[in-house]
């Protein structure tokens, strides 16, 4: 069988092991410590916000966030619809009702006109939503002027999922510090990964403080354990905050490497007919976690993955919309057909930034050869 071509394989450098061992020769293996403390730190220089607190998941940082803003039972929260579910899971974390919203066709992002239609509508029916959850899609920013904007007028608080986004940014700002808390992935997939963990972000320090204590089981100051509100175990350990001080070391290096894996794509495939590209609207900078290409069909998007797949070459369709997934379809949904297009019709190509060139040419030399009866 021929070497597997992964989606989007962790890249490590070596240089994480120093912050490793230095972890295991001062035994600092327990959550909190040095390396803690020292990506927290590396995170707000990078991202240009305040504070950060280093958790286990994005899924965790979205649920503390949840929870900074007041999101209870019953409250309803609007949300991309088209994501990854560990967006919208924390919300029903809450018992709290997603109100899903559907994409744009320029970034793919939340639909500033629908979101807007959707509060109108929800405050007509006697329910103003407590948060606003948008997410920068495969690490293209969202349109953050008219975002905020219409969030300003109903004064809704926005938490920025960045989970795919970490150095991408808008008009020459990093991604999540645009609203009231961001959040960020290390997954083994994202862009630099700590194995497992995630970040939650705020330029309000008050925020991250009290995300922090709720991680660490909302312990009181006192000599004993005493506790006066439910916690929960989401604090980062020091030695995974170890691989991540080395990873954000080489963090700019990734995005370039990534934006390169577009451009060779866009090079080699853009002529085609049948295949697109998303592309950067003036003033947005995409880190290209991932080069997508939009087909002309179903069956093409199908013809090219599963040829890929025989040829031991990892793809995958985008995100499948929540509103039409069997867990999310009762929840209220804001819909005009763009992320399900794009579902039925996208692909996700080998992204990584450890891919060899002779990989690329061996990604698109075989979707040629699919394409090549087609034009």
């Amino acid at each position: 069988m021929k070497e597997k071509i992964w989606l989007s394989s962790p890249h490590l450098t070596g240089e994480e092991q120093k912050y490793i061992k230095e972890a295991f020769d001062t035994n600092w293996v327990a959550p909190l410590g040095p390396n803690v403390n020292g990506l927290e730190a590396d995170i707000c220089a990078y991202s240009q916000v305040k504070s950060c607190s280093a958790l286990t998941s994005g899924t965790s940082a979205i649920h503390l966030a949840l929870i900074l803003l007041g999101v209870e039972a019953d409250d309803e929260v609007l949300v991309s619809s088209f994501t990854f579910s560990a967006t919208i899971n924390p919300i029903r974390y809450q018992k709290a009702i997603p109100v899903l919203i559907d994409s744009e066709k320029d970034t793919w992002n939340m639909s500033p006109e629908l979101l807007e239609q959707a509060i109108q509508d929800r405050i007509a029916k006697g329910k103003t939503p407590k948060a606003i959850i948008l997410v920068h899609l495969y690490g293209m920013p969202s349109k953050m002027d008219e975002l905020i904007g219409i969030a300003n007028k109903y004064k809704i608080p926005i938490i920025e999922d960045a989970a795919e986004a970490i150095g991408a940014s808008y008009k020459g700002r990093p991604m999540g510090g645009f609203g009231e808390l961001g959040v960020f992935s290390f997954n083994g997939n994202k862009i630099i990964t700590t194995s497992g963990g995630g970040a939650l972000v705020s330029n309000n320090p008050d925020y991250c403080k009290k995300a922090t204590f709720l991680a660490t089981q909302a312990r009181d100051e006192a000599p004993h354990y005493q506790h006066s509100q439910i916690g929960y175990n989401y604090r980062m350990s020091n030695i995974v905050a170890g691989i991540g001080r080395g990873q954000i070391e080489v963090l700019d290096d990734r995005v370039a490497a990534r934006r390169k894996n577009f451009e060779f794509y866009k090079k080699e495939l853009g002529d085609i007919p049948t295949i697109s590209f998303v592309e950067e609207p003036d003033g947005f900078f995409s880190n290209r976690w991932l080069t997508t290409i939009l087909t002309d069909s179903f069956e093409t998007r199908e013809r090219i993955r599963l040829v890929l797949e025989k040829e031991n070459i990892e793809s995958r369709p985008l995100w499948k919309p929540m509103h039409l997934q069997p867990v999310f379809e009762e929840f209220p949904a804001y819909t005009d057909g763009t992320s399900e297009d794009l579902f039925n019709r996208g692909l996700c190509l080998p992204s990584g930034s450890n891919l060899s060139l002779e990989d690329l040419r061996r990604v698109v030399g075989i979707i040629k050869e699919v394409l090549r009866t087609k034009y």
